[in-house]
Order: structure tokens, then sequence, then C-alpha cells
């Protein structure tokens, strides 16, 4: 089996129903080329999934299991029938998805354009009330040309009540407008700030989703290219997962993401500390400042926390443990690049053993731990 393909059944950890003395790669039926990747579809996608209507994330997370395990089956008529099943939801799906983000699409385009409008009308009132002057002004011209004594005199009476009178409405009125905008930014601001967090979080854990990852590693980059400061990744996985669903229920495993992510919040706690769920049970913390030391320390803290606790939910103990890749920047690398680093050292870490860490060298592994 090729190694990319034996990294994708040692991620699934299923229950092969071999013997437990033999790796999740010795003991999973050999697979084709086509079969794994479509596995790895299904992984990956199942890895970043968000809240869609009619598609609660636990419900997906269920058949796209349920899909995989009936992918590694031998018999040729069942895979058949499994596929089959797969291609009608995820059409199904697809169509919905895609209808939930053109709806979240078009709810920032009605704040915007709620808030355009509203000016608009504001701009129209301002454009009214000048053609009002303009007409009045063309008035008071015209009895200047009209070399009349009396008509001046009323025409210019006429004009200087209305030109007060309309400066007092003017100034009411965009004291008015001014409120009234002030409101109105203050509203869009904050729909579009929420909106904007929604679209950030992790629905499940409340920590950074993936799309905020990618959008902060960039920045962070950017500012190591200026100041050189150290700054480490830390990529880390819940061990055995998916064996916590299958023995105590998806209610459990989002209650195990959480308290994870609780966790990473109090033991990253400072300020500059970022906490991102890249996918299913996988984390990603950024620590600007922080050498290989410093990070290990804090890792270690980490470890020690989670290794500690005895989760309990609707009367049920759990202990878990997390497995870690450190993988501290090196000079002029790239955010794909230092995510590769940080991935292979933590699949280091579960290939030998999990609940543990490894720091990922410039190129090769140079040191478990």
């Amino acid at each position: 089996m090729k190694q990319w393909m034996k990294k994708l059944v040692d991620q699934l950890d299923v229950d092969w129903g071999n013997s437990a003395s033999k790796t999740a790669s010795d003991a999973a039926p050999q697979l084709s080329e086509d079969r794994a990747t479509l596995l790895y579809i299904i992984d990956t996608y199942n890895k970043h999934l968000f809240e869609v209507q009619n598609h609660s994330v636990r419900k997906v997370r269920d058949k796209l299991d349920a899909f995989a395990k009936d992918l590694v089956r031998p018999d040729s008529e069942e895979i058949e029938k499994a596929l089959f099943r797969f291609r009608q939801f995820f059409s199904s799906y697809r169509i919905d998805e895609y209808s939930y983000v053109q709806n979240t699409f078009d709810d920032f385009k009605r704040i915007i354009w709620e808030f355009a409008d509203h000016l608009n009308e504001e701009a129209q009132v301002e454009e009214s009330a000048m053609a009002d002057m303009s007409q009045s002004l063309e008035e008071l011209r015209e009895a200047v040309d009209s070399n009349s004594i009396e008509d001046l005199r009323a025409k210019s009476r006429q004009f200087i009540n209305f030109y007060l009178e309309n400066q007092t409405k003017n100034n009411e009125r965009r004291s008015k407008r001014m409120d009234s905008i002030k409101k109105n930014l203050t509203t869009v601001k904050k729909q579009l700030m929420e909106a904007n967090q929604t679209m950030r979080r992790d629905h499940l854990t409340g920590a950074h989703n993936r799309k905020s990852y990618d959008e902060q590693i960039k920045r962070y980059l950017q500012l190591h290219d200026l100041d050189k400061d150290p700054i480490t990744l830390v990529l880390l996985d819940i061990d055995f997962f998916k064996k916590i669903n299958d023995a105590y229920g998806h209610d459990i495993g989002d209650f195990v993401l959480k308290e994870c992510v609780r966790i990473l919040e109090e033991s990253f706690a400072r300020k500059e500390d970022f906490i991102a769920r890249l996918g299913g049970e996988e984390f990603g913390v950024i620590l600007p400042g922080c050498d290989e030391a410093s990070a290990i320390k804090m890792v270690e803290h980490c470890m020690a926390a989670i290794r500690k606790e005895v989760f309990v939910q609707d009367k049920i103990e759990i202990r878990f443990t997390a497995s870690f890749g450190i993988a501290p920047i090196q000079p002029g690398e790239s955010a794909d690049s230092w995510y590769k680093r940080a991935d292979a050292a933590l699949y280091q870490s579960k290939q030998t053993g999990r609940n543990k860490y490894t720091v990922a060298g410039p190129t090769p592994i140079k040191k478990v731990a």
C-alpha cells in the first residue's frame, strides 16, 4: 500500500477487526487507489463541514463515516450500492451547501444595500431642498432685472426669509441625518462584525476555523519577514477520536472537542496566541514570539492538563490524549511548507505511540520526545 494510503488509513482510526498488535495500515484490507482516493475525499470533506440547513454537521459526519466503512468492504455489489447512495447524498448536500453560502452572501448584500438606500434617500431630500433654493434665487434675479423697487424689495424679503427658514431646516435635517447615519453605521458595523465572526469561527467549539487560520498565518508570516522574531506552529490531533465517537456517540465526541478547545485556550492563553480547529479532531496553534524551547514548554503544560483531566458528560467518564507536532518557523519558509513540516511531525507522533510531541527539523524530523 502506498505511503499516502497508509497515512489515510491510520487517520481513519477504524477498527478493522484484526490483531491489536498490528498497526491500522497493516490490519486494514488492501485498497485500490480509486477507493483510497474516494476515502481521502470523504475524510477531507468530513474535516471541513459546517452547519447547513437540513444537514447538521453531526448527521453528515455519521453518513460520511458510514460511506467510508462501506468503501472498504470486499463485496463489490455492496460497494456499488454504497457508491449509489453516496452520489445521491453528495448531490443533495452540495445543492443545500451552495444555497447556504449564497444566502449568506445575499445577507451581506442586503446589509450594505439597506445602508446605501438610506443614504440615497437623504441625498434626494438634500437635492430637493437645493432645487427650492435655486428657484427662489432665480426669482430674486428676475426682480433685479425688472428695475422695480417694490418687486425687488418684496422678492428680497421673501428670499431672505426663505433662506433663513431653509438654513434652519437644513441644520435640523443635517443633525437628524447625522444621528440617523451614526445609528445605521453602528447597526451595519454590528451586523457585519457578527457575520464576519460567524464566518471565521467554528460553530461547535468557538475556536477559529480553517478560513481564519489561512488568513492569520499569512499575516504572521508577513510580520516575521519584517521583525524576524521567532514564531512556532503547533498541530495537534485527538488520539483515537473516531473510537470515542463509535463507543459513546457524536454527542460525547462533540463534548470532547469543546473540552479540548477549553484546555487549549487555558494552556495557550496569551493574547497573541491563535487557536484554530482545522477540521475534524485536528487543531492548529500559532505561537508568535515563541522559539522551540518556549513552544515545547507550553505544549508539555497542555499535554499534562489533558492527561490529568477526567471529563464527565451524561454520567460517562472519559479520558483522552492528544498527539502534537511542533514546527518553529524557518527563514524564508512558506505557509504550505511550514504546515507540512508540522503535519509530518504530528504524523510521526501518532506513528510512534501517540500521546506525545515531535519537533520538526528544517527538512527531516530531528527530535522525538
